[in-house]
């Protein structure tokens, strides 16, 4: 539970208010009392009602306004704060309403100390959460910021952040190579919102989707009654895509005849729509992916050298997990968030232990597999399946050494504990208990900032 998490408990019988924070604290839940919602309302004010980092806990029967009025006011500021009331005999029809009207629990006096407890952690926790994810949104809503979008402090990432940034201002097409999983759909569409062209359509194909006698509609379009079933005027996706982005995924995946009509849209810039003679032109940046080497498949006569060549004008190479360790803890805190917001599920913390089991694993399947794994974390399903089941972590730890194995999770832990402590060296040398000294030099070992 975040320690920054407290309760503001709002009771005028002091015995009743000196009772409550008692049985808080003894279980190290930091509250504070106030007398009256006036005063309640004074403190939340100077903390921030929106963003207070904590629950309230409030007779209904007060001096001034009660406790119900309270709760309405409360809902109007954030409707996600958590409160629960405390409502004396007789009282309990009206809490029942409370209830309806926003509040999460209600306790009958007199209650047993443990009772008061257990709602408070069930409000705690789901405060903890509410705040866990409106954070995840500010970062990821912020406009324009690639590193809120493409996730990763590690080398290789900067530098796909900065290549990707110097080609967004020009119109050159590119190829992103990079393994299945790994993120080129994502890149990709960084590369579309941080262009010129970001107002445009961001259309993306699935090569190795599309049938071969679909091919012809769906990318050039067609005219009313080309073949049997045209009925209407059909704008392809080529087309569609003028003035925006045009994403090829998988293009490796593209039958050699499909490609010949591809070159020609590519080099000429314009497409005829089926049944018609009409030449139009289109103005597309066209980007594409693929998770092999093309040169090398072109070579084989499976993949056009030509196509090849006008696609490959720049590149953008998207780094594997397996090779950008440091950035698992933060990855993996993303996706357990943005799990735990779908799903309304508490966020498992990443020990140590599951820790290292991550930096063990190879990750076949790249960030998407990641993803997943952090999903089945926050579901509680983890158990016996990739990377916590016992072949898979036995099979990484013998492919790599256990030098390697420690050093990518010496670096991960460190590179985790800068970013918690904002580059601060001295608190981080102090949350990993080890000497400054020691911790700069194992930064310029690990090539961290």
């Amino acid at each position: 539970m975040n320690p920054a998490l407290k309760v503001l408990i709002i009771e005028d019988d002091p015995d009743v208010a000196l009772g409550c924070e008692q049985a808080l604290q003894l279980e190290g839940i930091a509250c504070e009392c106030v007398a009256s919602a006036e005063q309640a309302r004074k403190h939340l004010a100077a903390h921030g009602a929106q963003d207070f980092e904590g629950v309230v806990v409030s007779d209904i029967r007060l001096p001034g306004m009660d406790g119900m009025a309270f709760l309405r006011e409360l809902m109007a500021l954030d409707a996600e704060l958590p409160v629960v009331l405390i409502t004396g005999h007789g009282d309990v029809s009206m809490a029942v309403q409370a209830m309806k009207d926003g509040a999460q629990d209600f306790l009958e006096k007199p209650f047993a100390p443990e009772l008061l407890v257990g709602a408070v952690r069930r409000a705690l926790e789901r405060r903890r959460l509410v705040l866990e994810v409106r954070s995840l949104r500010r970062q990821l809503e912020s406009a324009g910021n690639l590193e809120h979008k493409l996730l990763g402090r590690a080398p290789n990432m900067e530098r796909l952040r900065q290549t990707l940034q110097s080609l967004a201002r020009s119109a050159a097409d590119v190829l992103i190579v990079g393994e299945t999983g790994a993120g080129k759909e994502l890149v990709a569409r960084c590369l579309h919102e941080a262009s010129s062209r970001s107002a445009g359509n961001f259309v993306a194909i699935n090569c190795g989707g599309l049938p071969d006698t679909l091919f012809d509609s769906e990318m050039f379009g067609s005219e009313a009654g080309a073949f049997t079933g045209a009925g209407k005027k059909r704008i392809g996706k080529i087309e569609h895509a003028s003035g925006g982005t045009l994403f090829l995924d998988e293009i490796e995946s593209m039958p050699v005849a499909m490609q010949i009509k591809l070159l020609r849209v590519l080099q000429e810039r314009v497409l005829e729509r089926l049944g018609s003679n009409t030449l139009i032109p289109v103005d597309c940046r066209v980007v594409a992916a693929t998770k092999v080497d093309l040169l090398a498949l072109s070579r084989q006569g499976l993949f056009r050298a030509d196509l090849y060549y006008r696609l490959n004008v720049a590149t953008l190479s998207v780094p594997p997990l397996r090779e950008r360790r440091e950035d698992l803890p933060l990855l993996f805190e993303h996706f357990a968030l943005q799990a735990a917001a779908r799903h309304q599920r508490p966020v498992s913390d990443l020990t140590p232990a599951r820790l290292q089991v991550l930096m063990a694993h190879d990750w076949p399947g790249n960030v998407r597999e990641l993803r997943n794994v952090a999903e089945r974390m926050v579901l509680g399903i983890e158990a016996g399946s990739p990377p916590f089941s016992a072949e898979p972590a036995e099979s990484c730890a013998q492919a790599r050494s256990l030098s390697g194995t420690m050093e990518s999770i010496e670096r991960a832990l460190i590179a985790d504990a800068l970013r918690q402590n904002e580059g601060n060296l001295t608190r981080t040398a102090q949350a990993l208990n080890t000497p400054k000294t020691t911790l700069h030099d194992k930064i310029r070992k690990y090539g961290l900032q």
